[in-house]
């Protein structure tokens, strides 16, 4: 036992000391594409004269092969001027030869050493468009209930499937970041727009010890490296904030996903072609009701001015394609966009307040039809934002049903293969949530709430219809309901009924932490669940699980097996040729 303890000690100061090592950014294990602007950075743990850090690659001084040196900082500050230790910050290095690259730092007593893998890309495009996909939060449970919801189920099989269940090439995908297992939407789909893993709330940087959100260590994003090495147009789609995490990873650099004024900013310095979502509330400038800016920037007037045409409204949306200026911008709510189950069917949520939304299907099918008309190509992002932001508070109905509109936007994207087969179609999510379907809620069932649950045999099979045959059910509260549970939750009421009055709120702050919302007290059979998560949580989290990916066209054939979301973007490198300048 007393070795045991003594073990234990020993590796809690390794473990403690950790936080304060010497750090090479980009950090070990770094893939790097050839060519693609990066920032160097040594963070040391001492203060060391600039003469006493030596710093080698591949054995030799690291100067000689980056081409330059790195500015010295003596005394880098923290929080209210802590003095952190030394650094050498070289701002866009770019590596022009591939190959592994060892880097070794010495200053004092202090040591440490890296490997990068700088790699190259095919030297010819091997597809002409690239259509991501990407579902926040998308899960297998989720795809498993947008199946039985939409194409129902009985003797075993289901009686139809979605599109993307017909994607050929698929692989798992590893999502934690640099510092933990655990990861959130920034660093996820920075990791998969950049090649880089990062740390979470970090979006096209390496998160570093320095206060400032914006200094750190930056890389180059997808839509950068289109940009700078292609003519090809970009597109993207989102039904949250257009300054949420998942759309602003494409060109946006910060250690904080919540400076979402800045990232309209960065959006506009790559100028995207189509940009099509929520979030106005960014763009407006301070004094315009609703605006969320401190500042007097007007950047829907700064986008207009730069050739967009604007559109606020499914109708405005519809008008602005049929005689658009080849650039265009849709702002759709001051905020997220509403959930499909709210817009659609029930009018509830802010649906009063923005009552002519267009969805994530017309959106994609607008994006597709402006962004084909450049002979060269484009890259599309299409994000189904909804789905982690309804799986969040547990809301499993409202889940489903973004997910079931995600897929109908996928068989948009197959639909355009059919005439343009040299498009690349990925399909994807960023992190997962411990969401299951255990079995049925059945309203026939005598008894209490567990009474209702139906499970193994006794579950039987869920009775959704879709008369109309348009995809979605009918009535999303049927008496025979998917039963879906997260593996992590607060405080909250479950009530087994779809929240037919808006959006679901499970927990409400108070002084000790977030408790069970009891508006749903009363629901008929409601029971309390005692949550699972610290009392500072109001909502579920992001589980650990590996996503799943799938993809068909040209290059999907490297998609397999286990990859980490950094190696996917070596995928759509290679597939745009990124590594061979073609302007």
């Amino acid at each position: 036992m007393r070795r045991l303890i003594l073990a234990l000690a020993a590796t809690t100061a390794l473990t403690g000391a950790a936080f304060a090592e010497t750090s090479i950014i980009p950090l070990d294990r770094a893939t790097i594409l050839v060519g693609s602007p990066f920032d160097f950075k040594v963070e040391l743990d001492g203060v060391h004269a600039q003469d006493a850090i030596a710093i080698s690659v591949n054995g030799k001084p690291y100067a000689e092969v980056f081409g330059k040196a790195a500015e010295y900082v003596a005394e880098e500050k923290g929080k209210e001027d802590k003095v952190l230790g030394s650094a050498l910050i070289l701002r866009d290095l770019a590596l022009a030869t591939p190959g592994t690259y060892a880097v070794e730092v010495k200053a004092g007593d202090e040591s440490k050493a890296v490997t990068w893998e700088v790699y190259g890309t095919s030297a010819v495009p091997k597809a002409k468009n690239i259509i991501f996909f990407l579902g926040d939060g998308l899960s297998v449970s989720h795809r498993t209930a947008a199946r039985i919801m939409s194409r129902g189920m009985h003797d075993g099989k289901a009686n139809g499937r979605l599109a993307m269940d017909d994607l050929d090439r698929m692989a798992f995908i590893g999502t934690s970041s640099t510092h933990s297992i655990a990861t959130d939407s920034a660093n996820t789909m920075s990791a998969y727009m950049t090649g880089h893993k990062s740390r979470v709330n970090a979006i096209g940087v390496y998160a570093d010890r320095t206060p400032d959100s914006q200094d750190d260590p930056k890389v180059e994003t997808l839509a950068e490296a289109l940009r700078r090495t292609t003519t090809k147009s970009l597109g993207i789609v989102a039904k949250s904030e257009l300054e949420d995490a998942t759309p602003a990873a494409l060109a946006s650099h910060t250690r904080n996903r919540n400076d979402k004024a800045d990232i309209v900013e960065m959006l506009f310095d790559v100028k995207p072609d189509v940009l099509l979502g929520g979030g106005s509330a960014y763009f407006l400038k301070a004094d315009v009701p609703g605006s969320k800016r401190k500042d007097d920037k007007d950047f829907i007037q700064i986008f207009q001015d730069a050739g967009y045409k604007l559109a606020t409204s499914a109708s405005e949306l519809k008008a602005a394609a049929g005689n658009n200026t080849g650039k265009l911008l849709g702002l759709f709510h001051t905020g997220n966009m509403d959930y499909e189950l709210d817009r659609d069917f029930l009018k509830k949520g802010t649906v009063e307040k923005f009552p002519d939304q267009p969805g994530l299907v017309d959106m994609t099918r607008t994006a597709l039809d402006e962004l084909s008309k450049n002979p060269e190509g484009f890259f599309l992002m299409v994000e189904g934002s909804n789905i982690d932001k309804a799986s969040h508070p547990l809301d499993w109905d409202r889940a489903v049903m973004d997910t079931i509109e995600f897929d109908k936007a996928i068989a948009v994207a197959l639909e355009f293969t059919r005439t343009h087969p040299d498009t690349l179609i990925v399909v994807t999510g960023d992190h997962t949530h411990g969401v299951s379907i255990v079995g049925t809620w059945d309203d026939e069932k005598d008894g209490d709430l567990r009474d209702k649950l139906g499970v193994y045999d006794d579950a039987g099979f869920p009775n959704y219809v879709d008369a109309n045959d348009d995809g979605y059910p009918d009535q999303i509260n049927p008496t025979r309901r998917l039963a879906m549970f997260s593996s992590n939750f607060p405080d909250y009421y479950e009530t087994g009924y779809p929240k037919m009055d808006g959006p679901f709120e499970p927990a409400v702050k108070t002084d000790d932490g977030y408790v069970a919302n009891e508006a749903y007290k009363d629901a008929p059979n409601a029971v309390l669940r005692v949550g699972n998560l610290p009392r500072s949580s109001d909502t579920g989290v992001h589980s650990v699980d590996d996503v799943v990916l799938q993809s068909t066209g040209p290059g999907s054939e490297a998609f397999k097996g286990y990859m980490e979301q950094s190696d996917v973007y070596k995928i759509l490198a290679d597939v745009f040729a990124f590594g061979t300048v073609q302007k």
